[in-house]
């Protein structure tokens, strides 16, 4: 731990999770009987646009009622205090880093509480229904759509993140399936840097292979045992 600066985090439902927002790929991972991967695609907006923008709008509306958890507050502590380079990259779309705190961190899939214009490509702060049918604020047009990663669209801020991990010395990856590309890569990518590589999940991932270490449990538990155990041993080398 003595010779870590450099951190790259990346965090996936199963930080959430504990603050009450369900998993897509957990056992509760269907929404009116459907397959999200038939809502969360292109094809599946153009197909039925209302049915796309309603599934947004509950999951939008569900961020007033969830709060972040210790593990969102363990992170943004860890940020607050780490002196070299550290960056969360998150595949979660709710805002729960934000409101704990945390600062050096992207959103790699997007943000619920963001539209994209797909006639003009402007990005704006957004917290209401879009099934209402609100304008572009830059082109007035009536094409707003969540500002969220579909799959089989690419992931924001690639080539940040390919960087940051080229120089981590220490890679941890916190609530992922591990199922999900490029995120599942981002471990082999570190470990080919030399980085040291730590998994923090409820259960192994399809890519636990590729950890120097696993530790199972809930992140609440987790993950501010580990920022404190960080945080003592670089204090005292």
């Amino acid at each position: 731990m003595a010779e870590i600066e450099n951190i790259v985090i990346l965090t996936g439902a199963g930080i959430s999770a504990e603050s009450g927002l369900a998993t897509f790929r957990g056992p509760d991972g269907l929404w009116e009987g459907r397959r999200v991967e038939e809502i969360c695609t292109p094809e599946a907006l153009a197909a039925d646009r209302g049915l796309v923008l309603d599934f947004y709008d509950q999951r939008r509306r569900a961020l007033g009622s969830v709060e972040p958890n210790a593990a969102h507050k363990a992170l943004a502590f860890l940020d607050a205090h780490w002196p070299g380079e550290l960056l969360i990259v998150t595949q979660n779309v709710d805002d729960l880093h934000e409101r704990a705190g945390a600062g050096r961190m992207l959103h790699m899939h997007g943000e619920l509480l963001s539209s994209l214009c797909a006639s003009c490509g402007e990005r704006a702060d957004f917290g209401g229904d879009m099934i209402d049918g609100p304008r572009c604020v830059a082109c007035g047009q009536n094409e707003l759509r969540p500002d969220i990663v579909f799959f089989g669209e690419m992931p924001y801020e690639m080539e940040r993140i390919e960087r940051a991990l080229m120089r981590a010395d220490l890679f941890v990856s916190i609530g992922t399936s591990g199922a999900v590309y490029p995120a599942a890569g981002f471990v082999q990518i570190a470990r080919h840097a030399s980085a040291e590589t730590l998994e923090l999940n409820l259960d192994p991932s399809a890519g636990s292979v590729y950890f120097h270490e696993t530790r199972l449990g809930p992140a609440s538990a987790l993950v501010p045992a580990w920022v404190d155990e960080l945080l003592t041993t670089s204090a005292s080398a």
